[in-house]
């Protein structure tokens, strides 16, 4: 039985066919869920309008209550992290696709990534973004880029990155989302841990963001992103690793001072 988030979602757009279609996703996907999988919950968010709040209350409970304890500047960022985090961890469908085809930048450097992003994403399709996501980060062996925190610091998968990672979630409160099959120092993943750490999905102690970034996304999450933006099979994702090395560098500058 369908739970009440999942029915809403499901509502909103007409149909289980449609909202697949919206995830990119197949049919039978949608149809076997019972609640929405807390890895898609943004991405579902986002394709239906509909507040995550009500999509999974189990989660995002919490969030609601300590909203007005939000500054506005941590809201975006929070949502900074959470767009970088749904466009690496999967490829954008096509309605994800016309959202950003509707992003507005400005003059500073932030500005003119998202601008970028716009116009790459107003010139794709989701068909080509998906075969360059595969390209990528998955390819036949493996991808161009590996997007994992042991592999940048150590060269190798599976390293002493990830275990220390684990140890901080585990200190956080923080579980693995069923269903996940990428280890935890995932670009991705990170990247939704922090949105989760600053919108206070992740209760913490005031601070906790500088300390995460700055232990398991400073040392390689620029690295990261350059690379994204040259890669050679890249193309809608030079204009993410744009986004996503402007905003390090934002973030790196902004903890670099608090402390």
């Amino acid at each position: 039985m369908r739970d009440q988030g999942l029915s809403e979602a499901i509502k909103a757009v007409g149909g289980v066919s449609e909202l697949a279609r919206r995830l990119g996703i197949s049919q039978p996907s949608v149809s076997n869920w019972n609640r929405i999988p807390a890895e898609r919950v943004l991405e579902i968010e986002t394709a239906t309008g509909i507040s995550r709040m009500v999509l999974r209350p189990d989660l995002y409970a919490n969030v609601s209550a300590a909203a007005g304890d939000i500054s506005e500047e941590d809201s975006a960022r929070a949502q900074e992290y959470a767009l970088l985090a749904a466009l690496l961890s999967r490829a954008p469908s096509e309605d994800l696709l016309k959202r950003l085809a509707q992003l507005r930048g400005d003059a500073s450097p932030l500005g003119i990534a998202h601008a970028l992003l716009s116009e790459a994403a107003d010139q794709t399709t989701a068909e080509n973004v998906e075969r360059e996501f595969f390209d990528l980060f998955i390819g036949i062996g493996r991808g161009e880029l590996l997007p994992y925190a042991s592999y940048y610091l150590t060269g190798f998968l599976h390293e002493r990155p990830l275990s220390r990672l684990r140890e901080d979630l585990n200190n956080l409160g923080i579980e693995r989302s069923q269903g996940v099959s990428d280890p935890e120092d995932h670009a991705a993943i990170l990247c939704e841990i922090m949105a989760g750490i600053i919108n206070r999905k992740f209760p913490s102690e005031a601070g906790t963001d500088r300390k995460f970034f700055d232990k398991h996304m400073g040392p390689w999450f620029g690295r990261f992103f350059k690379d994204l933006e040259q890669a050679e099979g890249a193309k809608f994702y030079r204009a993410v690793g744009r986004l996503g090395r402007e905003f390090v560098d934002i973030e790196s500058e902004a903890f670099a001072l608090s402390a």
